[in-house]
């Protein structure tokens, strides 16, 4: 990609899964230039190694910001430090690329947009799934089934080994269902263009190996405003079931679209990140009927064969991050989305906690 620009210095926060893939994308573009890689424990050198190595390393983010004085700040560390971050970045001047969730609480979230805005830098959330071919043509798709729809998604995980850790580490501040049901929450507004009215949400805490107030299982429903609905499931643990892990389901009154990952549905890859934004193929159900009330469609099979892999989308939302930078592009309904879909989120989290039904 050409690019009249000068490259947008970027510091890179957090070298975890996210982190590490990200900083690979900046690495290989040329709109991007590393200034510098910061982590608290020894993942920045492995990083760097990877990358080459001849990129400045620093264990505290308020020293590496100074330092540095980036054009733009990647917040790829864990929630609860996320609005800490980003509006330090803001006020420093940066541009901001953060990882879903926009922050550990929506009254942060709501400070971030607040900072940007005060700041007049740009702000995109990591919501990968926007930047995924079939996922949008799955959305497309699911505008032609009629209403109401119903919607049906999980991602259980049977995480074991570092997947664990990172899952251990994540519940510190936040349940599955609303760091990985922002995602698909946000699916489901799209899907519906619908307002969600209210939520009902269960849980359940199965390990004694993360803090007594959570839960690592976690399922929600949401009612909107058109009577479409929508389910999503979400539990980590080495205890998980891995029958049924994947269901990436939209009904309407005129048929169903289905997401038939049969490789990324296969055993033992419910912790692998790569295959959780696998989609394979799209089945198309065609609800029509004759007389005798037989189908009068062929289902139609939808196969992606240009599916990015995860590092690939990584670079197609730095792709998006610089254009919001270069182009000026009002990111507006974005951070709104964001911050919408976090507070159906913690609404669930809500619900789940009181056994109410939550409005929303």
């Amino acid at each position: 990609m050409s690019n009249t620009h000068s490259p947008v210095r970027v510091l890179v926060v957090g070298c975890g899964n996210m982190g590490a893939s990200h900083a690979t994308a900046y690495h290989t573009s040329e709109g991007f230039t590393i200034c510098g890689i910061v982590s608290t424990g020894k993942s920045k050198e492995v990083l760097n190694e990877k990358l080459g190595g001849g990129y400045p390393l620093f264990s505290d983010y308020t020293e590496a910001l100074a330092a540095t004085k980036p054009d733009a700040v990647c917040i790829s560390t864990y929630p609860d430090t996320h609005e800490e971050f980003a509006i330090k970045a803001l006020e420093a001047g940066a541009h901001v690329f953060i990882e879903k969730p926009l922050a550990d609480t929506v009254e942060g979230s709501i400070r971030v947009v607040e900072a940007a805005k005060k700041a007049n830098k740009k702000v995109v959330v990591g919501y990968i799934l926007r930047h995924h071919p079939s996922w949008e043509k799955f959305v497309e798709l699911s505008h032609q089934l009629g209403k109401p729809l119903v919607m049906r998604m999980n991602l259980n995980q049977q995480s074991h080994g570092v997947m664990w850790d990172v899952h251990r580490n994540l519940m510190k501040s936040l349940s599955p269902i609303v760091d990985c049901g922002v995602h698909y929450i946000d699916i489901m507004c799209m899907m519906t263009r619908s307002k969600p009215l209210q939520v009902t949400a269960i849980g359940a805490r199965m390990t004694d190996d993360i803090p007594e107030d959570n839960y690592n299982y976690g399922q929600l429903q949401i009612r909107f405003e058109d009577g479409s609905v929508g389910w999503y499931e979400a539990g980590w643990g080495p205890m998980m079931s891995e029958t049924a892990f994947f269901v990436k389901d939209v009904i309407g009154p005129k048929g169903c679209v289905s997401i038939v990952a049969k490789e990324a549905g296969a055993s033992g890859k419910s912790d692998n990140v790569d295959s959780h934004t696998k989609t394979e193929s799209l089945r198309f159900h065609h609800a029509d009927i004759n007389e005798k009330n037989e189908f009068i469609k062929q289902d139609e099979w939808i196969n992606l064969t240009d599916e990015p892999d995860h590092q690939e989308l990584c670079n197609r939302e730095q792709k998006y991050f610089l254009k919001a930078i270069t182009e000026d592009i009002d990111l507006t309904d974005h951070l709104a989305d964001a911050v919408n879909s976090l507070k159906i989120a913690f609404a669930c989290d809500e619900s789940v906690r009181t056994g109410q039904v939550v409005k929303v």
